[in-house]
């Protein structure tokens, strides 16, 4: 695991301090679940975005919507 040096506000520290209270066994371990779950908001924001997207092309181009309905006919429902 890589060892880095960062710093953080006065009350992130106090909050770190309290890892054992959240069940961590070190403010390192914290840390890391932290960034990991930031990891996975941000890519699911992103994945939102992009299913928002597909979904506005969708809607607006009537080829796509007849070529969805020609693939799904005779699928069972």
């Amino acid at each position: 695991m890589l060892q880095a040096k960062y710093s953080v506000e006065e009350k992130q520290a106090h909050f770190l301090s309290n890892y054992k209270t959240y069940g961590f066994k070190d403010k390192s371990s914290m840390l890391r679940a932290a960034i990991k779950h930031f990891m996975k908001k941000i890519e699911l924001e992103s994945l939102r975005k992009s299913a928002d997207l597909y979904s506005e092309i969708y809607s607006k181009d009537d080829d796509l919507k007849e070529l969805t309905e020609t693939a799904v006919t005779g699928w069972p429902e």
